[in-house]
């Protein structure tokens, strides 16, 4: 077995931004050269969350909305009372979702159903660079 990693860099928007990351993960797998194994992803930080969605416009509307149902941006956390950053639902949020995902790959690519894609949603309530960690294991 071999392990390969890899970084896949992005920009966000934050208040719940959702990006699709697959086509930078397809990328990352072919220069691992791997055509079998599994993949793990990782968002590197506290308020940022992966999954895996149909990445369609309804559901890029329906995802944030869901979040602000069951932690609502205007509750009080004590998170903002102890740094005043205003962004305690954001690491509530991403903790909820998990920072990390596990996807397999078979013949060079992954195994994905038609309509699912790899997601990155950035709950911060301002703009960030994400890198998305990329590790490989397989043959």
């Amino acid at each position: 077995m071999d392990v390969y990693t890899a970084s896949i860099p992005t920009k966000t928007k934050g208040n719940a931004d959702m990006l699709d990351v697959t086509d930078g993960a397809r990328r990352a797998l072919r220069e691992s050269g791997m055509t079998e194994g599994q993949a793990t992803f990782f968002v590197s930080g506290s308020t940022a969350a992966l999954t895996t969605i149909e990445y369609e416009p309804g559901l890029q509307r329906d995802y944030p909305e869901f979040f602000e149902k069951i932690a609502p941006s205007s509750e009080t956390y004590k998170h903002n009372q102890t740094w005043h950053d205003g962004n305690g639902h954001s690491h509530v949020r991403a903790s909820l979702q998990g920072p990390s995902l596990v996807v397999p790959f078979a013949n060079g690519d992954f195994l994905l159903g038609t309509w699912q894609q790899i997601i990155l949603v950035d709950f911060d309530t301002r703009p960030r660079s994400r890198d998305v960690v990329a590790q490989f294991i397989g043959k």
